[in-house]
């Protein structure tokens, strides 16, 4: 499956454009040398957070052999959409490159941010603001993995950090003064440590608007690092992988389907080598160079997901 995109009676549209224009960044200049190297932990690689904000207190997704469960006693619930996918990126980036528990969220957070397209802007509205809900959500979960297949393993009732201290300015000029510091918890901490998966991240800046288009490269890319063997990926279990929201009828797993082949299409104009082909039954994957190489000491590669 190709992305392909006919614009011959009209102009193309910007998100396009500026996913073609990433393309040819990554394609000039590798990850490394560009310095946009991200990092993502395997267990979160393999499932995804809520897409939308939901009423429930318990978010279960399984992928084969494997199931992530997610649960809060939070008031403000569970974390959903972009923001939170971005800060784990964050995090389990900085992590792999300074292996540290404790992580500063000052002036690393802000570049990070700025490089994302997001600003150090406060009030109801602004991404400090939003970005203090989706912290206070995520590391508020509890979170379950379970694989039960070969090299099987277990994350039993982890939080992803101990303790948030969050600074508050007192003033709307000082947003991008953050004197805040996260401790992870030594289960997350060594997930990120090692267990962990290289992406480029100009490629999740292309694919911020959309939580399901960022899950699916990150995905995709996982899968790639390891694949041997062409595979079919049927429909109903990439709904329960993917589909966040849709109902598991007829008329959902159509609805999933068409959401789901709209932003992939999306993904592969970043990422073009991943082999891939819509079938009746399921999406069929071939073999294909990861989006970012890399070598691994850790047994991701026996895991059958």
């Amino acid at each position: 499956m190709s992305a392909v995109f006919d614009y011959r009676n009209g102009e193309i549209p910007e998100r396009v454009r500026e996913l073609i224009e990433t393309h040819l960044a990554i394609e000039a200049q590798d990850a490394k040398s560009a310095g946009t190297l991200g990092f993502m932990t395997r267990s979160l690689a393999i499932a995804t957070l809520p897409h939308r904000k939901s009423g429930d207190f318990r978010f279960v997704r399984r992928n084969g052999d494997f199931t992530l469960t997610m649960m809060t006693a939070h008031p403000l619930g569970l974390p959903f959409g972009t923001l939170p996918r971005l800060l784990l990126t964050w995090v389990c980036t900085e992590v792999a490159q300074r292996r540290e528990r404790v992580l500063s969220l000052g002036n690393n957070l802000a570049s990070y941010l700025a490089e994302l397209g997001l600003h150090n802007t406060g009030g109801k509205r602004g991404d400090i603001t939003r970005l203090k809900h989706a912290m206070t959500t995520l590391f508020s979960s509890v979170i379950s993995c379970h694989y039960e297949g070969k090299d099987s393993f277990v994350l039993q009732n982890v939080l992803l950090a101990d303790k948030v201290d969050w600074w508050t300015p007192q003033n709307p000029e000082d947003a991008g003064q953050w004197q805040s510091s996260l401790m992870l918890s030594e289960p997350f901490f060594k997930e990120c440590i090692d267990h962990v998966l290289p992406f480029d991240m100009r490629a999740v800046r292309g694919l911020r608007q959309s939580p399901l288009a960022l899950d699916i490269y990150v995905w995709l890319t996982y899968r790639m690092s390891y694949l041997s063997k062409r595979t079919t990926i049927p429909w109903v279990a990439l709904a329960g992988q993917f589909g966040s929201g849709y109902a598991m009828t007829e008329q959902g797993l159509r609805d999933f389907k068409r959401a789901f082949l709209r932003e992939l299409k999306n993904v592969l104009i970043i990422y073009p080598q991943a082999k891939v082909l819509d079938s009746v039954i399921g999406l069929v994957l071939f073999p294909s160079p990861p989006h970012v190489a890399f070598k691994s000491k850790s047994p991701q590669n026996s895991f059958g997901f």
